[in-house]
Parts: C-alpha cells; sequence; structure tokens
C-alpha cells in the first residue's frame, strides 16, 4: 500500500486479544510471551515495513494503560525497533468514564509517545496548554508531536498536489479482488469432489450464506462494499443452473428471519445477529436430489471487532449439523457429492463433520466478489493455494487459552459505559496469560496434543513434490532452500514453510517454531520450482527473561521443510554458534505468572 504513496496504521498495539470491555480489559503477560508472541508480530511489521502510523490500544498492559505505556510506546517501539513514524490514540482512548483510575490523563498519552489524540476535544486543548505553561508538559514534547504530525502530512499525495480523479477502474479492482481470493482460500478435504466435473452443471444451493454472503469483518474490519456477489450470482456467471425453488425457499426465508431480527433493540455499533440455518424437508430434499447433480452447503459465521467468539459459535449448531448431515446423505444415496463451503473468519469445530461431505472450502470472508471467487475455484478456474494461519483443535477447550479468554458470551460496550463493575472479574476486568508461550501450534505439536487439522495445513487440485531441502549459513543469515515440483496433473501453487527445532539452553522452548515460509509461482504439471528463504540467525532465538535479551543457543538447529507443521518433507541440520541481542528490562508484569505453563 505505502509502495503506491498510501499510508497505513497498524494497530491495536498492543495486546488488544480480546473484545469484551476492551476499554478497561488488564493484560497481565509475561515478558517472554510479550515479547515471543503479541509483540513479535508488530516487530516484524514495523522493522520490514516502516508502517507511515501506529494506533495504541484501549486495554492495560502489566498495570498501565497502553496509550499510556512508555515501556510499550518508546523504549520498544522506538528505541529498540526504530520507528520513527506518528503514534495515536484509539478513539477516545483513556476519556471514558470506566477508567480505572477514574480520569484522563492526555499528558501520560504524549509522554508515553502518542503524537496524536483521536478524536482530541477542546478539553484536551485547554489540558495541553495549562500543562505547558504551568511547566507539567516539556515544550519539547508538544513540539516532538507537532513535528512528527507535520512529516505525516507532507509525505501525502494530497499536500504533494497529486490529481485525483475519483474514477478508479471498479471493473479491474474486481477482477483483482476475485482472483486474490484463491490465495488465500484453504481445500480442507477433497475425496474427488473438486474441482467440479464437467458433467455437473445443475447445483442445489444451501445454507443461508449462499444466499447473503459475509464480505468482510464487523467494526473497524468492515469495508463499505458498493455491491457483494453471492454464491447464486457466482455460479450462474459460470455457466451452472441453481435450483430455483431452494433458491425462493431461502430468499422468502432470510427475508423475514432479517426483519424479525431487526426489531431488536440496539446500539449503532452492535452487530445483529444472523438469521439461524434452515433444514429442508425430507420431500423437498428429494425433489432437489433428482434435479440436480451435486449440492453445495454454505455455513457462516460473523467475526471481527466488537465481540469475542465463544464455544457456542465454536461448535455447530443443531441446525448447522442436521443440513450437513442430512443433504450429504441424500445425494449421497443417489450416487451424488455434497460440499460443504465455509464462509467464516475464525476457526470452527470440524472433527465431528469433516469426513461426512465430500470435499470442504474455506474461502474465509474474501471480499465483496465472494460468489465469483468461490464459484471459479469450484470450477477449476482458480485453484486454493492458502494455507492454515491457526491450529483447527478438536473442541474449544483443548486450546490453552481458551481457559484465559472471555467466552461466555458475556457484552460489555465498550462505548456504553458500565466496565467499572467488571473492573476485578477474571477475564473481563483482567485476563492473566497462564498459557505463557504455548499457543497454537506451540503447544500442540510440543505435548503431542490431537487436531482436526494442523498450522499451516491446506490441500490443492494437484499435488506436489519436495527436494531435501539444503541450509547455508553465511555470517548473519540462514538460507533454506528446497525445490518443489508439480507432481499432479493441474497447475497450482504450493507453500513450502519452515519449522525450526532449537537446541536446548537456558529456558524451555516449543518443539518448533514457524520461521519462514514462500509460495512457489503458479507451476504446470512436472514444473519445478526452487524456494530459497532467508532468516536471520537472531530470529531463532529465544527470550531470556532473566538475561532480558534474546539468545540464540549455539548447537544443532533442525531444519524442516513441509506443507504444515505437521507434514514434514525434509530435514537439514546446521551448526550455529551462540547469537546475543540484548533488550531493555521492560514491561515487568504485576502479577506472577507462569512464563511456560501447559496445564
Amino acid at each position: 500500500m505505502q509502495s503506491n504513496g498510501v499510508g497505513t496504521s497498524i494497530k491495536h498495539f498492543a495486546f488488544n486479544n480480546q473484545e469484551t470491555a476492551r476499554l478497561g480489559n488488564e493484560v497481565n503477560v509475561s515478558q517472554r510471551a510479550a515479547r515471543e508472541l503479541y509483540l513479535k508480530n508488530f516487530e516484524i511489521a514495523i522493522k520490514k515495513s516502516h508502517p507511515w502510523t501506529v494506533m495504541s490500544s484501549y486495554n492495560l498492559v502489566n498495570g498501565t494503560m497502553a496509550s499510556e505505556n512508555h515501556d510499550l510506546l518508546t523504549t520498544i517501539l522506538r528505541d529498540e525497533w526504530g520507528y520513527k513514524g506518528l503514534v495515536m490514540t484509539d478513539w477516545m482512548a483513556g476519556s471514558d468514564p470506566i477508567r480505572r483510575d477514574g480520569g484522563t490523563d492526555r499528558i501520560a498519552n504524549m509522554k508515553a509517545g502518542n503524537d496524536l489524540i483521536e478524536p482530541g476535544q477542546s478539553v484536551d486543548t485547554k489540558t495541553i496548554e495549562d500543562a505547558v505553561k504551568s511547566g507539567k508538559l516539556d515544550v519539547s514534547v508538544l513540539n516532538r508531536n507537532v513535528r512528527r504530525i507535520l512529516e505525516l502530512i507532507v509525505k501525502t499525495p494530497r499536500f504533494k498536489g497529486y490529481q485525483y480523479s475519483d474514477a478508479p477502474d471498479l471493473k479491474a479492482h474486481a477482477i483483482v479482488t476475485r482472483n486474490s481470493a484463491a490465495e488465500g482460500t484453504v481445500l480442507l478435504e477433497n475425496k474427488g469432489a473438486l474441482p467440479l466435473a464437467a458433467n455437473v452443471k445443475n447445483v442445489a444451493l444451501y445454507g443461508v450464506a449462499s444466499y447473503d454472503a459475509i464480505a468482510g469483518g464487523t467494526g473497524s474490519g468492515n469495508v463499505n462494499s458498493s455491491y457483494t456477489v453471492s454464491l447464486v450470482e457466482g455460479m450462474r456467471n459460470n455457466g451452472y443452473t441453481v435450483d430455483d425453488s431452494i433458491l425462493n425457499r431461502y430468499t422468502t426465508y432470510i427475508a423475514a428471519a432479517k426483519a424479525e431480527i431487526a426489531k431488536t433493540p440496539h446500539e449503532w455499533f452492535e452487530t445483529l445477529p444472523l438469521p439461524k440455518e434452515t433444514v429442508p424437508t425430507d420431500d423437498q430434499l428429494r425433489q432437489a436430489v433428482a434435479d440436480n447433480d451435486i449440492a453445495v452447503i454454505t455455513l457462516e459465521r460473523l467475526s471481527g471487532e466488537g465481540s469475542d467468539r465463544t464455544a457456542a459459535d465454536f461448535n455447530l449448531s443443531s441446525e448447522e449439523k442436521e443440513l450437513v448431515n442430512k443433504v450429504t446423505e441424500a445425494f449421497h444415496q443417489a450416487g451424488k457429492k455434497a460440499v460443504v463451503v465455509l464462509n467464516i473468519g475464525g476457526v470452527i469445530e470440524s472433527a465431528s463433520w469433516k469426513n461426512i461431505p465430500d470435499a470442504i472450502l474455506l474461502p474465509w470472508q474474501c471480499g465483496q466478489e465472494f460468489g465469483n471467487s468461490v464459484a471459479e475455484i469450484l470450477a477449476g478456474k482458480l485453484s486454493p493455494s492458502g494455507k492454515l494461519p491457526m491450529t483447527w483443535p478438536v473442541s474449544f477447550n483443548d486450546v490453552p487459552s481458551s481457559q484465559n479468554f472471555p467466552s461466555n458470551g458475556l457484552v460489555v460496550n465498550s462505548f456504553a459505559g458500565g466496565q467499572a463493575k467488571y473492573k476485578n472479574v477474571k477475564n473481563v476486568g483482567y485476563t492473566d496469560y497462564d498459557e505463557g508461550i504455548y499457543v497454537g501450534y506451540r503447544y500442540f505439536d510440543t505435548f503431542n496434543k490431537k487436531v482436526s487439522y494442523p498450522f499451516g495445513y491446506g490441500l490443492s487440485y494437484t499435488t506436489f513434490g519436495y527436494s531435501k531441502p539444503t541450509v547455508a549459513n553465511d555470517g548473519k543469515n540462514v538460507t533454506v532452500s528446497v525445490t518443489i515440483t508439480n507432481t499432479g496433473n493441474m497447475a497450482g501453487k504450493e507453500v513450502a514453510e519452515v519449522y525450526v527445532t532449537a537446541p536446548k539452553g537456558a529456558v524451555e522452548k516449543p518443539a518448533e517454531e514457524l520461521k519462514a515460509f514462500a509460495k512457489t509461482r503458479t507451476l504446470e504439471p512436472g514444473e519445478s520450482q526452487t524456494l530459497s528463504m532467508s532468516i536471520d540467525k537472531i530470529d531463532l532465538a529465544s527470550f531470556n527473561t532473566k538475561a532480558s535479551a534474546w539468545i540464540a543457543d549455539a548447537g544443532n538447529y533442525v531444519f524442516k521443510v513441509g506443507s504444515s507443521s505437521l507434514d514434514i518433507k525434509g530435514t537439514a541440520t546446521l551448526k550455529i554458534g551462540k547469537e546475543v541481542e540484548k533488550v531493555h528490562n521492560v514491561l515487568k508484569p504485576i502479577v506472577k505468572l507462569s512464563e511456560l505453563s501447559h496445564k
């Protein structure tokens, strides 16, 4: 984005990992977990891409509000990572009446490293002026803030006189959106159902999302699209005939359900629930099987800013289970196939039903061209090449952090006050990150916990072969190389993932950690490509709290290349000397926490 002169804002910095009571939630996290997990993603983005702005978060971090946290906004962000851009508060951060100490400290915001207060009120102006006059705020801090704001302004296309036309090529942009969806779409299951066979012409579409797709996430994750293509439209655009009788039933049901839901009183920022799934009668299903060549069932979940996932949201509803089971069984009895499409934004339970349909496609919430993208992938015009960016557990409680998360559905409105009474309620007013560094695959792979789908998993319409990987050390970086060959009958792309097992040292370590990955270009059958992935040796380090340092212990490192964390194709070993990078001893927790809990 920034290469085109368009600035970005990376947020929320940092530890905004729950939405429930997010204006007052206090995060209690160990220094190691903070450094290795919750700050590392920001560190990579900031060092590699230099976003024009950073937005600080609402929550407290180890006793201090993020927007007033000098350790976070200056010591780590600027002194250690070298950030030069502008830092802003989140909207109304620090000015809400539920704030723990009952007040607003704009001067603390500024001293911590915020340059811009969003949105800023007249009372803030007076507070700053009075603080400068009284000496409470050194004018150099104010000057620094103003300078950073001006530095941002002079970088903008508007300041440089960019002549905008207000006439973008929307058709070209739509094609980009449509094609890019395949890059992130994950093929979870496929028993020969996809891509659709040439003799498949008539399609029975089931599921509310087949007719009313979710294009993107809620809150700030939402995009005001001019249209959203339904799967019905997408299938028709690709030459398929969609069953009109099923369409008419769903269209009538969705309209009535939405009208009823809209009667529920709600704030402007609250997202209304989706219509419940509906299940066809036996007679309706018999007719659909007779009239159609295949069934496509779309399941949906609404997710994004403003609410947290719950155990109920993770599991399929009784209606969804019945829909998948009943439709699939009916089509199988006629020798026909059924495919499930997941229009979701996060993990759902899959272990109990994933072997029932003939294929499961996961396009996520892939934008306004949803229907065209999914239809072209189903038809084989586009090939799915995404990989799971998280582990899919067997059950909700298998995830260690599920014990430290507000997953009971409690809603505490962020902008409507009322959070103060939850100040001392665990996982609402405060959250202890007792799982330490054992989050996601680091936990599941280290302790051999059974999963439904592993981290990094994703199938393709073709197959790939991997050469034996090689590793080379140039002094600063380790380069891992592997040759990928398309061994199947269709064109496709593959992602090679590099997991590293480090030698034992002063601190306990996960069994393996992802350190690099790369995707091939589109490979035709029989075509090969060599991928070379560079890893800075200090990125092999673990964080040693006692030493306040990143330490890569001397010894043999095993570099494992595979198509998921549990599907390793080959390994290579390299002996590396000790690497140390000292950092500041900051963000100390105020409560006793385990850094390595695996309860």
